[in-house]
């Protein structure tokens, strides 16, 4: 018997994993979570950059991602999108000792350089991940044409690593976090859903180690590793209980391996 047949034993998984969906979207949650970065500002292009930002820094402790997050829109005076607008690149080459673990000055500089490219030149965020989505209407088409976007300007090679690559099967897990708090909107206080030209039933789950393990404990995912091929299998498992809004679950799925070491004990 394996640990999803246990679980239905008890209570029907559907029932269970909305259980848990309900106990984690709550503004309670942003206390501990990288999120609540993007929740210091109002104005769209502030929340989005330091939504980018910060989840593309979310490995590690989240204490650490959450102080190093600070610090750097600290470094961009607390008002990332005019910073961005009003400074030079020779000005970016000023900044010091800025990054969280591997992601180091020198990447976080680039950043900078490409997300004042992106904002002068490509209209913002939006509008790439919406240009790139429309290629193929799928997330991967999306990261694919964001992430080329983003190095189309001259840039240290070490910096690739920092953006996600679906072309060598990548599971985008910061990508598609950040994708879900942009995209997804339930009027919970959570997730912002500013952007409404990618359907939210077209999302990926940001699946890492803790959702990975979960999903797996709970039969919702077979494959061993945490690579794209398993982010489609536990996206289109979740489907089955949500088709319009299958990564919601991600609270569930998170909640259960951060807070109750539920692929632990069961």
């Amino acid at each position: 018997m394996n640990n999803f047949e246990k679980t239905s034993k008890s209570v029907d998984i559907k029932e269970f994993l909305e259980q848990k969906y309900e106990q984690y979207n709550r503004p309670e949650f942003i206390e501990t979570d990288p999120i609540q970065i993007s929740h210091r500002f109002t104005k769209k292009e502030d929340i989005e950059i330091a939504a980018f930002l910060s989840s593309e820094i979310a490995w590690g402790k989240r204490s650490m991602i959450i102080r190093n997050a600070n610090n750097i829109l600290n470094s961009m005076q607390n008002n990332p999108h005019e910073f961005l607008l009003d400074s030079s690149n020779k000005d970016f080459e000023k900044i010091l000792n800025t990054g969280h673990r591997t992601f180091k000055t020198e990447d976080f500089i680039y950043f900078l350089k490409a997300l004042k490219n992106i904002y002068e030149n490509h209209n913002g965020l939006e509008a790439v991940f919406t240009k790139g989505y429309r290629k193929e209407e799928t997330i991967f088409s999306a990261i694919e044409y964001f992430r080329t976007v983003f190095f189309e300007l001259p840039h240290p090679t070490r910096t690739e690593k920092h953006i996600a690559n679906v072309l060598k099967k990548s599971a985008a897990k910061r990508i598609n976090m950040f994708l879900m708090w942009l995209v997804r909107n339930d009027n919970r206080g959570v997730h912002f859903g500013l952007w409404n030209k990618i359907p939210t039933s077209k999302l990926l789950i940001p699946l890492d180690v803790h959702s990975g393990n979960t999903a797996r404990s709970l039969g919702l995912l077979t494959r061993k590793q945490n690579d794209l091929k398993a982010v489609y299998e536990l996206t289109n498992n979740l489907k089955k209980y949500d088709s319009k809004d299958p990564v919601k679950y991600d609270f569930a799925l998170f909640g259960l391996g951060v807070f109750e070491n539920f692929s632990k004990i069961n």
